[in-house]
Formats: C-alpha cells, structure tokens, sequence
C-alpha cells in the first residue's frame, strides 16, 4: 500500500495563499470557528481525492491522495482500494461508474460546527454522515500491451461527507475522462478549481464552474415542498458560458433501478421501512450501487438510519461483522456482485437476486418471489428470496399505469416521477399520523415562562397512537388496503423509527429552547435584580451564559436580536455587581 502520494515530483499541498471564502456563508458565529482556512471550500465538498491502481506486487493500491495532507489511516485506505475496483466475477471492460460507503476509523475529527450548519437547514435524507464516508468511482479498465498484465486499471475516486450522488457521477463524466489522459497536472487542476466553488448550502442554486464549464445545481433544503418541481434554467446572461443544468444533486432514475423488481415495490418498501436485512446480489457494481441506493430512498423524506453498502466485498473490515452465523443478521441493506455471497447469506431473510436487464415484449422481465430453500448454488436464478408477507396489499393501479407508459414510449425520467410520487405519498400517509401525534406531545407555547425551565415533552406512547389510527390514520390520504396496525407496530422496534423520534425530539427540544431564549428577551430582567440576592444574581448569569453559549453552538433559529439582547443584559448587570465577584464570573 502506498502512502497516499507520489514520493517526487508533483507534490502539492494545501497552500496558506489559497483564496479562501467563509464555508459558513455569512454566519457570523460560524466564522469565529476554527475550522477555517487553507482548503476550506474544497473540504465542504470533499474530504479527498483518491487515485487507485493495479500494481503487480501490492494489488489494488492508492496512488495518490488529493490534497496530500489529508489523513487516511491504514483501515480507510484499504478498504477505499479494495471498494474501488469491480471484483474479477463483474467483467467489467471499458468504464465503469458506482459507488461505495465506509465506516470512518475511530476518532476521527469532523469539522463539527460546518456540518452543524449544513445539516440544520438540509433535509434529513441529505445530511452530512458523521461515521460514514461516500467514495464516487470511475473505473476504467482497458487493454494495454505495454503493461504486462495486459491491461490498464485505473479508478479515479471522489471520497465525500455528501450523500450527492446525482452531482458526483456528473462530475466525474466530465473529469474522469479528461483524467486518464493527463493524469496527475488534470487532477491538481481539478481540485483547485473546486476549492474555489461556494459552499453547499441548503435552498442556494449555485453554479460551479469546472474544466471550462459550469454545473448549475440547486442544494435542496429541509424547507423544499417534498415531491417539488425539478431545478429550472435559472437566468442565464450574467453566467458564461451557459451552465449544464443537473435536474438533482442526489436523485437515481427509480424506474431503471426498479425495472426487474416493480411488481413486488410495496415489498421492498415495507421491507426497507422495517430496516429487514436485505442484500441486493447484482450483475455489476453499478447495478449493485445504484438499487441500493435507490432503495434507500425510497421511504424519503423518512431517513434511512440503518446501515447500507451500495457495493459490499469479501475484503470488506465488516465481512465477519455482517455475515456471523452466530446471531440474527444486522439491520443493514448489501449490494454485492461475487457469487460467492449466495451461499454466505444463506440465513439472511430478504434476497434480491438481479440479472442483466433484458426487455421482453413490453415490461422488463419481472423477477418472481421465491423460497429461500432454492438459494443454493452459483447459479441461482434471478429473484426475490424471501418468505415475507406484505401487511399492505399490491397497487396495481401502479403498475397498469406503468405498463401503459411502457406503450405509450413515455420517456424514464417521466415514469420515474410517476414512481417518486407513488412513493412518496405512500410514506406520507404513512409519517402523517405519526407526526400529528408528536406534535401533540409538545407543550403549550403558553406554558414557556422566564423563571422555570422549559416545560418536557410529554412521552410517546405506542398505545396512544394506535388508538387515534381510527380517525386519523393513514386511511384518510392512501386508498390502500391492509394491516397498516400490524405495519406500525414493527415499524416501533426498528432503527427507523427510533431514528425519526430522535430527530424530532430534538427538533421540539431545540423548538422550547428559543421559545424560552425568547421570553427570557421579553421578561423584565433588570427589574427582576432589584429584588435578588448577589448569589442568585450570579446564578442567573452562569445560566444564561451556558444557555446563549448552547444556542450558538446548536445553531438555534431565534427571532432576530435576541441572543444579542440577553448578552447586553448580562454584560450590564455584571458591571452593576461589586469588583471582586467580577473575578468569579470571569473565572467561570
């Protein structure tokens, strides 16, 4: 394994005279962070650049690492070689795009108060990983009569914090190629040129310009109407030359992922709602990559909180972790390509099984639900082994209206969004009735007063919610039939739903926060001293410090003026108290 660079020429790093823009966009507090400096922007983007080659001797190695100072450790590095290249059982000739996802090492430092920033204002589906890295590769295997294997390989990696997948693969089509061809002075290039974009930030159409072009994308935010117009040609005449509009930064065409699998989607939805264990086994790493991903996005805007590996190896440091007999298989969805894996994840409960995709007469080829005792050899058929059975019944309106669209030639992108909608209406009327009750959890905004502590959250009770699914349940917004009871109450003991309630807990928590920040503002603070002791004066001060510090820290949305009111505030009656207990607080 090298050590993440050439050991001559072409050394660069990150340089003090980089240009270097604020990665908070004008967030005041966020500018006092240290996490500014050299490389700044291209750092909210990408952690690095990774090249990875063949070597005879070593295997799969990293050639270089952009920039140069960025630290992978020895786990990071190996597992990044071993997901970048397709395994021997693909086949893969020419260029090939996937993607992959790795357990960060152990005490790694985040550049925590960015991604704070970033993460408030992105839906929950696009927030930054805090254990996981993204890597986007573009492989490219060729024949080569001066290497002596016979052939170049070579994968040019995008390794990420962002779950932009749309956007990265774009990227790539445009670098990679460009790459392979000039190697080394491309990529220094490259990097330059991104750190010189603005930062993500959530609701901001931004245009990036890249090797004499501009990509124009819209960063989605957690306030965007789910199911919303895609991005439009903004205003082009102040922009040259004119921007490639990509239409999403992390969208998958659904119906192409899905197109062997569509008459069993209410399936795979409940089955990823539930967090079930899944492995997707694939043809090819593209394959493999893009219908996980595309499973997992399935159940949007709810996130996805279980672990998922678009593209899983024997090589990988959770093989054994993920593939013990010892214990019930892990709430994780797989994407593999090794035939090997067939007879690994015997005792895995859901097996989706994909072939190359072939057309036949006017619907592709659909897989066929089958038992699990037929997954036994190498040459397993397609399908989907499971013995699941669904607690909602088929749409079939769905998919004649699918079918039709095949007939009438209407174009992918078109049947994607029939599908996206489909999807996304189903969730909602699913999260619907679980919202409505969380938010009947939340106290008073009346109750909120300046000298007691913010009022608690009232606990969820599965028993309440069950009993208001009479009359307010998903049968008010979704035609479908079923058990959609026996539905919630599985979905209660998945890492799904303890994900959604940990979310919006501490959304409602931070919500009593700034209400209580900002009766504070209103309250007669100065009035209220007259009447106190020095000790409780104190006290006051110590708790309103620790509660504007904890307000700036977690980025709390506050009417305008109020956290710098209250610093006013204590900034007067500490002048107001006698010398020696200015020592005290400036002690604390």
């Amino acid at each position: 394994m090298s050590d993440g660079g050439p050991k001559d020429e072409g050394r660069w790093s990150r340089g003090s005279d980089a240009v270097v823009m604020n990665p908070f966009d004008g967030s005041e507090d966020a500018d006092r962070g240290a996490c500014r400096g050299p490389w700044a922007r291209f750092s909210s983007w990408l952690e690095c650049v990774c090249v990875v080659t063949f070597d005879l001797e070593l295997g799969q190695a990293i050639e270089l690492v952009y920039p140069q100072d960025v630290k992978l450790t020895e786990k990071e590095k190996t597992s990044i070689c071993y997901l970048s290249f397709p395994d021997s059982y693909s086949g893969c000739l020419g260029d090939t795009q996937f993607s992959f996802r790795l357990r960060q090492s152990v005490g790694r430092r985040a550049w925590r108060l960015r991604e704070d920033v970033y993460n408030r204002d992105a839906p929950a589906t696009l927030q930054t990983e805090a254990s996981h890295f993204f890597g986007y590769v573009y492989f490219r295997q060729v024949k080569d009569v001066s290497v002596r294997r016979g052939y170049f390989q070579k994968s040019l990696v995008l390794v990420s914090r962002l779950p932009y997948y749309g956007l990265f693969h774009s990227l790539l089509q445009v670098v990679a190629p460009e790459f392979f061809e000039k190697l080394q002075p491309c990529l220094e290039a490259v990097c330059s040129e991104i750190d010189q974009w603005p930062s993500p930030v959530p609701g901001q159409t931004l245009h990036l310009p890249l090797m004499g072009g501009v990509l124009q994308v819209r960063i989605p935010s957690k306030t965007d109407k789910p199911g919303g117009s895609p991005v439009r040609q903004t205003d082009r005449q102040n922009v040259l030359p004119a921007p490639t509009v990509l239409p999403s930064v992390h969208e998958l065409d659904l119906f192409k992922c899905f197109q062997p699998v569509l008459v069993h989607l209410q399936m795979l939805w409940e089955l990823v709602l539930l967090g079930e264990p899944l492995v997707v086994m694939a043809p090819s790493p593209t394959v493999s990559s893009e219908t996980v991903l595309a499973l997992i996005s399935i159940i949007s805007p709810l996130r996805f909180c279980c672990d998922f590996r678009p593209y899983f190896t024997v090589h990988d440091s959770e093989f054994r972790e993920f593939t013990t007999r010892t214990q019930a298989p892990p709430s994780v969805v797989l994407g593999v390509t090794n035939p090997f894996f067939i007879k690994t994840f015997q005792n895995w409960p859901h097996i989706v099984r994909l072939g190359e995709t072939k057309m036949a007469g006017d619907l592709p080829k659909q897989v066929k639900v089958k038992k699990l005792s037929k997954l036994k050899t190498l040459d397993t058929k397609p399908g989907v082994y499971t013995a699941f059975k669904t607690f909602l019944h088929k749409d079939k309106f769905l998919i004649k209206r699918l079918l039709k669209g095949i007939q009438r030639k209407r174009p992918s992108e078109a049947q994607s969004a029939i599908l996206s909608r489909h999807l996304l209406e189903l969730t909602q009327s699913f999260i619907i009735p679980l919202e409505r009750y969380m938010a009947s959890l939340m106290p008073l905004q009346r109750s909120v007063t300046p000298w007691k502590t913010p009022p608690q959250i009232r606990p969820f009770s599965q028993e309440d919610f069950m009993s208001t699914l009479d009359h307010t349940g998903p049968q008010l917004t979704s035609g479908l039939k079923g058990d959609w009871t026996g539905l919630y109450r599985k979905f209660f003991r998945s890492p799904n739903f303890d994900g959604w309630y940990r979310h919006r807990h501490k959304e409602m928590t931070q919500k009593l926060e700034s209400l209580h920040l900002e009766v504070l503002c209103d309250a007669d603070l100065i009035g209220w001293t007259r009447e106190k002791s020095e000790v409780e004066i104190v006290d006051l001060i110590l708790k309103l410090r620790e509660k504007l510090s904890k307000a700036r820290r977690q980025q709390l949305q506050v009417k305008d003026g109020v956290l710098e009111k209250l610093d006013g505030f204590i900034a007067v009656v500490t002048g107001s108290l006698p010398a020696d207990l200015h020592t005290v607080l400036n002690t604390q």
